[in-house]
């Protein structure tokens, strides 16, 4: 999967002028949980095969630990992920190659079946349109330019939050974003398709969903709208799927949660290597609770390229350069595991981005040039190089001291307000931030 391809995966969509006619999506009257999905065997390059890839799929998420025994993995065996993405771009130029140049893989041509069937199964994610195209009846063959609009997220990722979702047979599940429809697919697999609603922003995107779930004999509702703004007409839904990055929870989504309730969603900020998953529950009796947790892999915001990789020339600018100034220091950098930390780095100091392909520690903020680099330089010693108008060590350790004093976090409590203040905030309230308020066109707070 290309980096460019990786940031298009979460961008979040500007609403269209007009909701949809509600009219317009199907609603099935029946109920029907856990039904196999309908497959094409004159279609299929070999059944047998792609029977092979998901199971070979299913079992490096069960050795990874993202996905367990019930319904999710049971979906994830059933589901043939080549009838749901039958055309799908894989990139022919390196990372920091302009103009980048994809082929566009078609189920349909035999001479790209094994490759398309091996991205496909790779879990890695799939990049379905480009530059927002039909995704209906296009033809296949290269692209150059432009950039990846819709795709699926990574199957590790989807299957961990998925768990956690804990989808059942029965609930009302709301989908936001529907992109490859790889959740929506799920969802009707467990808990029937009459009791799902699928939205995207993209209207070439739902209308291939539609017409995809369809060949598998699946009937949710599909709608196209802004997802923030969830879908008043059926509401509420026992369980709500966000597939991008949010700035904040969206206030639609937290009044369309039913009692009992549950909904996942990325939080992201400019500083994207650091995601965070908020949880947010309505109690039987309709009192509204977060968290917000540190988690290794989730939906990033589409910031652009330079804001979410640090590029080529930025990287062999810090590998080479001497910087501004070299200090010595006995603090120890935080470790990769102290998520709760990167977390509240993350709100606090946001535009930075890690260079994890690094051996020492490496940040940068591309913003305005600015980065940090850390050796180690003998036993319980370490140089820190900075360069740029902003100290990120100094910002690294301002929020370590905070963090530390706050009990060393992982998890921290996610205050929704009546009033449309959102608070992250530790049990002891020793560290705490606001998440920023959305703005009108005027300016005014809303």
């Amino acid at each position: 999967m290309s980096e460019e391809a990786n940031a298009a995966a979460a961008v979040v969509s500007s609403a269209p002028p007009e909701p949809p006619d509600p009219l317009e999506i199907t609603v099935p009257s029946h109920h029907t949980a856990s039904v196999a999905p309908r497959t094409d065997p004159e279609s299929a390059v070999d059944d047998s095969q792609a029977t092979t890839a998901r199971a070979a799929m299913v079992a490096r998420l069960e050795e990874c630990g993202d996905v367990g025994p019930g319904p999710v993995r049971e979906a994830l065996l059933a589901l043939p992920r080549e009838m749901l993405m039958p055309q799908a771009y894989v990139r022919r130029s390196a990372p920091d190659e302009t103009p980048p140049r994809w082929d566009a893989l078609d189920w349909a041509r035999p001479d790209d079946r094994d490759e398309l069937l091996r991205l496909l199964y790779s879990g890695d994610s799939v990049a379905i349109q480009h530059d927002g195209e039909p995704v209906l009846g296009r033809i296949p063959g290269p692209r150059s330019g432009g950039a990846m609009t819709a795709m699926s997220s990574t199957m590790g990722m989807t299957a961990d939050l998925l768990q956690r979702l804990d989808l059942r047979p029965g609930q009302r599940v709301l989908d936001v974003g529907t992109g490859a429809a790889v959740t929506a697919a799920v969802a009707c697999f467990v808990c029937g398709h009459d009791r799902i609603v699928t939205v995207d922003v993209d209207l070439h995107v739902s209308e291939a969903a539609r017409a995809r779930l369809l060949e598998l004999g699946y009937r949710p509702a599909v709608g196209t709208g802004d997802g923030t703004a969830g879908w008043s007409e059926t509401a509420p839904y026992d369980r709500i799927f966000v597939s991008f990055a949010v700035p904040r929870v969206p206030p639609a989504l937290v009044s369309q949660l039913a009692p009992g309730g549950r909904a996942l969603m990325t939080l992201g900020t400019s500083s994207p290597s650091w995601p965070d998953l908020a949880v947010v529950t309505r109690t039987l009796a309709g009192a509204v609770e977060g968290t917000l947790v540190a988690v290794e892999f989730g939906h990033r915001g589409g910031w652009g390229f330079d804001r979410l990789f640090l590029s080529r020339k930025f990287r062999d600018r810090i590998a080479t350069s001497r910087g501004d100034w070299t200090q010595r220091t006995r603090l120890e950098p935080p470790p990769d595991t102290a998520r709760g930390l990167w977390l509240a780095l993350d709100h606090h100091f946001p535009g930075l981005v890690r260079h994890f392909g690094a051996e020492d520690l490496t940040i940068g903020a591309p913003e305005c040039g600015s980065w940090m680099r850390v050796r180690p330089a003998g036993y319980r010693r370490w140089d820190v190089t900075v360069a740029g108008p902003r100290d990120i060590w100094a910002e690294i350790q301002d929020i370590a001291s905070r963090w530390r004093a706050a009990g060393s976090p992982q998890t921290y409590r996610l205050q929704i307000g009546a009033d449309g203040t959102q608070r992250v905030t530790t049990d002891s309230g020793a560290l705490s931030w606001l998440l920023p308020t959305p703005r009108c066109d005027n300016g005014e707070t809303r």
